[in-house]
Parts: structure tokens; C-alpha cells; sequence
């Protein structure tokens, strides 16, 4: 790793960190109210999302503390609207994903050509998370 800032690097990881562990509890509670007749897919793909969100997550707090970091214990906060038609449900979920790939973005853009390890891993993440908001609109489209 060429000079990368690893102060600023791991600042970023730990708000990708608790934004990943607020996904957990997301998608964990869409699993849980999702009604309906999709409801037997649906509670395995958000069930799907909460254990991705999990490993996201670990896999951040890894390269953390391998960069001498601390990971929060905190999770983002979550706002709940209490609406759990699956319209509503997407959109959230849609919301949730763009913002985790702003925040994969802005480490890409403090590791890029600094760490190849980083960047790739940054790349990967966005791909990821560009993805599921390409599923979920698939989900939604009448």
C-alpha cells in the first residue's frame, strides 16, 4: 500500500461499517413484515440481504483493524415509516443501497492508486450494491 491515509481510510470503513450493520436490522425486519402473496420469496430474500449486510459488514471491520482501526459499535440510524407494502419496502431498500454505494465510492476515491488491494476491494463493493438496486427496481417495475 502506497501512502493512503489510514486514518481517513478507516473513518470511511467505520461509516460503511455501521451503515452495512443497519442493513442488517432492515432487511432483518422486512423478512419479518413483508406480507402478502410474495411473501414466501420475499422473506428469503430479505433474509438473503440481512446475512450480506452482515458480511459486508465483518469484511469492513477486518480491513479496519488490519489498517491499526477501532470499529464502531453503533449502527447508522433508521428511520422507520411504517409502511410495509412492498412498494415502500423497495424504495427503502433502494435508498439504502445508493447510499452504501456513495460510501463504497468515497473510499475509492481516497485508495485509488494508492492500494490496488483497496481500490479492488472498493470496485467490488460498488458493483455489489449497484447491483442490488438493479434487482430491486426489477422488483418494483409494473
Amino acid at each position: 500500500m502506497l501512502d493512503i491515509n489510514e486514518k481517513k481510510v478507516c473513518a470511511i470503513l467505520d461509516k460503511i461499517i455501521a451503515h452495512e450493520l443497519a442493513g442488517v436490522s432492515r432487511y432483518t425486519h422486512y423478512s419479518l413484515m413483508v406480507y402478502g402473496l410474495e411473501r414466501l420469496s420475499l422473506v428469503g430474500y430479505f433474509k438473503g440481504h440481512a446475512t450480506e449486510s452482515l458480511d459486508h459488514a465483518l469484511k469492513a471491520g477486518e480491513l479496519m483493524t488490519g489498517l491499526g482501526g477501532h470499529p464502531t459499535l453503533e449502527t447508522e440510524s433508521i428511520k422507520e415509516s411504517n409502511k410495509h407494502d412492498l412498494q415502500t419496502i423497495i424504495k427503502e431498500s433502494i435508498e439504502h443501497e445508493t447510499k452504501a454505494a456513495k460510501l463504497y465510492h468515497e473510499l475509492l476515491d481516497e485508495v485509488k492508486d494508492k492500494s490496488v488491494y483497496l481500490e479492488d476491494y472498493a470496485r467490488g463493493m460498488i458493483g455489489s450494491e449497484e447491483q442490488h438496486v438493479l434487482d430491486m427496481r426489477k422488483i418494483v417495475k409494473k
